[in-house]
């Protein structure tokens, strides 16, 4: 009973000095819900670089041109990646299950009609649906006659379809690509958005790989070649095989940069996470700063109070409070403030991050860790920087502070 007598007395004297107390937990809020936006962000970017992983295939490594350990796209500038070098590790190098190349432009121009729109056209070969897991939904996929004739055939996005055909069945029907008349076979399975940056996989188009080349792109150079290992286990000894093999191919030295990269699922996720662990670090720094400073307004205003109340403490002293009890009910303040600034903050936090996850591309789910580190840091420092004024409260002489 005398501590919950304590710590009402300490709760009355917060709520009679509304305007103190919330510059008192003002610095709480801001570290608490910048805390729980970083956590929830970070959670969404686990979760998306899942998601990618996943599309990507966990068997999966795809050797691109150009140099660096950028992730897709590839520089496009480079042409040494071939057909033959395709061809040679499918020859070469054992346990895979496929190796397929893939030529690609970006931003290129269709039309049908009076419709007109850009999208990623790719050139590829039947395999492309095996590898990629992606099959037409309707109509049918490219064959390995499309690319033995060079097919004047495409098989579409659904995003596609939707943006040049409207509500009419595409099968059939023709677009034009670089003034190339191409006939619609199939669409191709919906995939959404591009894992949270707001782009759409939908929104290509696909021919056999020498039609591409030959009739619409007019180039002799491939972008990728997307490849499958038999067993995961070997994907690393594979990956090296591989890069030994264009090195020789591409007449490269030990003192030259590569003209290629392979990367597979798992560099993907690494660079990912890097990239978040870093900015994460930095935010939550800035939220510690901002935690330490509402900690250090807390403490001076603690200190002012003190000052102002020397009367009021003289008094209880006066009547019978002991130091313990005049510590306690400072101290009780103190955590009172950041266990409020640690519940508005959290909601202010977690409002914010459904805004980011729903108004814009970044993705964001709030979880219950934040809300548990939440508690830790208002327990932290409510403690911490509210000992002092605390211990300057009780050490006050009842006579001295009643003159």
């Amino acid at each position: 009973m005398r501590v919950l007598r304590i710590a009402g007395e300490g709760m009355n004297s917060l709520a009679a000095n509304k305007l103190r107390t919330f510059f008192m937990m003002a610095g709480t809020i801001v570290g608490i819900a910048a805390l729980t936006v970083i956590m929830a962000i970070g959670k969404g970017t686990e979760k998306k670089v899942m998601k990618r992983v996943e599309v990507f295939g966990p068997r999966a490594m795809m050797l691109i041109a150009g140099g660096g350990r950028a992730l897709p796209p590839p520089d496009t500038s480079v042409t040494t990646l071939t057909l033959d070098d395709a061809q040679a590790i499918r020859e070469e190098v054992t346990g895979l299950e496929m190796a397929t190349p893939q030529a690609w432009q970006f931003g290129v121009s269709l039309k049908h009609e009076a419709s007109q729109i850009q999208a990623v056209v790719w050139g590829v070969e039947p395999q492309w649906h095996e590898a990629w897991d992606w099959h037409a939904a309707e109509g049918e996929g490219i064959s390995d006659e499309d690319v033995a004739t060079m097919s004047r055939v495409c098989v579409i996005g659904s995003a596609v379809k939707r943006d040049l055909f409207g509500g009419t069945d595409p099968i059939g029907k023709s677009l034009y690509i670089n003034k190339v008349s191409l006939t619609v076979k199939g669409v191709l399975e919906h995939r959404g958005t591009t894992g949270g940056d707001g782009g759409e996989f939908d929104n290509r188009v696909i021919l056999p790989i020498t039609t591409a080349m030959r009739r619409v792109m007019n180039v002799d150079h491939v972008g990728a070649i997307r490849i499958i290992t038999q067993d995961v286990s070997l994907m690393e000894q594979q990956a090296r095989q591989i890069e030994d093999l264009i090195r020789r191919r591409h007449h490269i030295t030990p003192d030259v940069e590569d003209d290629f990269r392979i990367i597979t699922a798992a560099i993907i996720a690494d660079m990912v996470r890097g990239t978040s662990r870093t900015l994460s670090l930095l935010l939550m720094a800035l939220a510690g700063l901002s935690l330490l400073v509402g900690g250090v307004v807390l403490m001076n205003i603690l200190l002012i109070s003190v000052a102002e109340r020397t009367r009021e403490i003289g008094l209880r002293r006066a009547v019978g409070a002991t130091r313990g009890d005049i510590f306690a009910q400072f101290l009780t303040e103190s955590l009172s403030v950041t266990f409020l600034g640690m519940l508005l903050g959290s909601a202010v936090g977690a409002a914010i991050s459904l805004a980011i996850g729903r108004l814009t591309p970044m993705p964001a789910i709030v979880s219950w860790e934040p809300f548990a580190l939440a508690i830790a840091f208002a327990l932290l420092v409510g403690t911490f920087f509210g000992v002092q004024p605390a211990r300057r409260a009780a050490r006050l002489h009842p006579v001295e502070a009643l003159r």
